[in-house]
C-alpha cells in the first residue's frame, strides 16, 4: 500500500450540451439541470469525487473547469452541497478537453506539488455509487505509479452512440470511432471492448509530459495563457488574448489515441456501476423512471395508449395519445418532439436556432442570474413585463437605461430602491417608477427571497440597454 497518495479531483464543467435542447441552453447547459434525482449532473459529479477519499489516499477540494459565463452557477451550485473548491478556472472560450484539462493540471503543480488528477466530465450519471469508487481507487492507485489510466465502461448493448476502447486485460490496446449497428453488435459479442468514459486518472506531471510529447503546441500555449491569469478570489482567469490562440483539441485525439504503441503506459479499469453520459434525450429515458409500458414522465403529464415514449413538461399540462418511441419536451418557450433514434440531432435544431440568431438556443425564458433571477412572463410592441426574484441580501448593478422606463411592484419580501440620489425601502404591495435615462439599483436588504414584477416600456427593450456604474460580480 502506498504511504499517502494525494489526489485532486478535477471536474469538467464546460459545454453546452445543446442534444438535451430545450432544456438545456447555452446560458443554462445540462451540467447544471437536475434530469435525475434532486441534485444537478454536476453536483452529482463532485459528490461521486467527494467519497474517493480514505485509507492511503488523501482527498483535496476539487478543482472545476468551467466556462466563464457559467462562473455563477458554478459557484451557486457548489454552495448548495456545501463544497469549497480549491480553484474554478474559467475558460474565456471554449477550446475543448485538452486545454481544459491542461489548466487543471497547471494550477494542481503550483507550488510544487504533483497530485493524482481524476477526470470526470461533469454532465454524466452513475446508478452504483460503491463500485464506481471502488474502480476509481483501483485507478488512482496505478496512476500512482506513473501509469495514464482510462476508465472503461462494461458495455450492456450494441450502442452506436459511444466511441470504444478495445483493451487487451488491462492495457489499452485500441481506440475505435462511433461504430455502426453491426459493428456495435460484433463488439458486444466479441469482448475486450469498452465504452469510452471521457474519465481519466494520472498525475498531473503524468499528463504535461504526454501533452509536451504529442502535442507541444497546446502544451506551450496553454502555458502561456495559465502565466497571464488574472486571480478573483476563488476565480483563476487564464489570460483572454492569450486562450484565445490556444488549438481547440479533445483529450482523445491530443493524447490519449496517441499513446498505444508509444511507450506510454496506458491503462484501463472497468466500469460496471450504471454510467450514462445522458449525450441525448434517448440516454435519458434509458435511466428514468419507467411505467409498465416503458413510459417515463417528468412533471404534469398524462400519457395513454404509448410505449417507450418519454414526456417532460416544466410549465403545463402535456397530453400524450397514441405514441411509440418518441420523445416530448416542453419548456415556457419552446416545445420539441422527437422519434427517441433520432434525438442525437436535436443538436440540428439548434444549429438552425444558431443561424437564424433567435435567442432559444442560447437562454430560457427564465434566466439565472448572480442576484437571483428574472422570468420574461409576457411582452408586446413596446412593453415587456417580468417576474424578478432577488436573493437575500443580493442587488443588482447601479445603472441606467437609454431607451426604456421600469415600473417596479413588490410581490413579496423588502426592496430597497436607489433612484437618482434618492434611496427607498419599499414592502409588499408598495411600487415606484424609474424614469428613462435614471441611475437606479435594486437590493434586497431582507433575510427572505425578494420577489417583484416590473414593467418595462419603451422604444427598445433589449438586455444590451444597460449602462452600469457599479457591479459586485465584475460584468462590463
Amino acid at each position: 500500500m502506498h504511504p499517502s497518495i494525494p489526489v485532486a479531483p478535477v471536474i469538467m464543467a464546460g459545454g453546452s450540451g445543446t442534444r438535451l435542447w430545450p432544456l438545456s441552453r447555452a446560458g443554462f447547459p445540462k451540467q447544471f439541470l437536475v434530469l435525475s434525482g434532486d441534485q444537478s449532473l454536476f453536483q452529482q459529479a463532485v459528490r461521486r469525487l467527494q467519497g474517493l477519499g480514505g485509507g492511503d489516499i488523501e482527498l483535496s477540494a476539487p478543482l472545476v473547469v468551467g466556462n466563464d459565463e457559467h462562473r455563477f452557477l458554478v459557484l451557486e451550485q457548489l454552495r448548495e452541497i456545501r463544497c469549497e473548491p480549491a480553484a474554478v478556472l474559467l475558460e474565456p472560450a471554449g477550446r475543448n478537453t485538452a486545454p481544459a484539462l491542461t489548466l487543471a493540471a497547471l494550477q494542481a503543480l503550483e507550488g510544487g506539488a504533483d497530485p493524482v488528477l481524476v477526470v470526470t466530465p461533469a454532465d454524466q450519471t452513475v446508478a452504483d455509487a460503491a463500485a464506481f469508487t471502488a474502480a476509481v481507487q483501483q485507478a488512482v492507485r496505478m496512476a500512482a505509479d506513473g501509469a495514464i489510466v482510462i476508465l472503461g465502461i462494461t458495455p450492456d448493448r450494441p450502442e452506436t452512440g459511444y466511441g470504444y476502447i478495445r483493451a487487451d486485460g488491462a492495457t489499452v490496446a485500441q481506440f475505435v470511432e462511433k461504430p455502426d449497428a453491426a459493428t456495435a453488435q460484433r463488439y458486444l459479442e466479441t469482448g475486450g471492448y469498452y465504452w469510452n468514459s471521457g474519465m481519466f486518472v494520472l498525475r498531473a506531471s503524468a499528463w504535461m509530459s504526454a501533452l509536451e510529447r504529442f502535442r507541444p503546441d497546446i502544451a506551450a500555449a496553454t502555458r502561456t495563457a495559465f502565466a497571464a491569469r488574472g486571480i478573483d478570489e476563488r476565480f483563476v482567469r487564464p489570460g483572454r488574448e492569450a486562450f484565445a490562440a490556444v488549438p481547440s483539441e479533445s483529450v482523445d485525439y491530443a493524447v490519449m489515441e496517441r499513446c498505444p504503441g508509444s511507450g506510454l503506459a496506458l491503462r484501463m479499469v472497468p466500469l460496471d456501476a450504471g454510467w450514462n453520459d445522458l449525450g441525448a434525450w434517448d440516454a435519458v429515458w434509458q435511466v428514468a423512471a419507467k411505467d409498465e409500458q416503458g413510459n417515463a414522465v417528468v412533471g404534469d403529464a398524462i400519457v395513454a395508449d404509448s410505449r417507450n415514449t418519454l414526456v417532460h413538461a416544466t410549465s403545463r399540462l402535456v397530453g400524450v395519445v397514441g405514441l411509440d418511441d418518441v420523445v416530448v419536451v416542453e419548456t415556457p418557450d419552446a416545445v420539441l418532439v422527437s422519434r427517441r433514434d433520432c434525438s442525437q440531432d436535436v443538436k440540428k435544431i439548434v444549429a438552425r436556432l444558431h443561424g437564424d440568431e433567435r435567442d432559444e438556443h442560447n437562454l430560457h425564458r427564465k434566466v439565472h442570474r448572480p442576484w437571483g433571477w428574472y422570468d420574461s412572463i409576457d411582452a408586446g410592441a413596446r412593453f415587456q413585463v417580468k417576474r424578478i426574484m432577488v436573493k437575500p441580501g443580493a442587488s443588482l448593478s447601479l445603472q441606467m437605461h437609454h431607451h426604456r422606463a421600469e415600473h417596479w411592484i413588490v410581490v413579496s419580501g423588502t426592496a430597497e430602491v436607489t433612484c437618482g440620489d434618492k434611496v427607498t425601502l419599499l414592502a409588499e404591495n408598495q411600487s415606484t417608477y424609474i424614469p428613462l435615462g435614471e441611475t437606479h439599483r435594486l437590493r434586497n436588504p431582507g433575510r427572505l427571497p425578494l420577489e417583484l414584477i416590473e414593467v418595462q416600456s419603451g422604444s427598445y427593450l433589449g438586455e444590451d440597454d444597460i449602462v452600469r456604474f457599479e457591479d459586485t460580480y465584475g460584468r462590463r
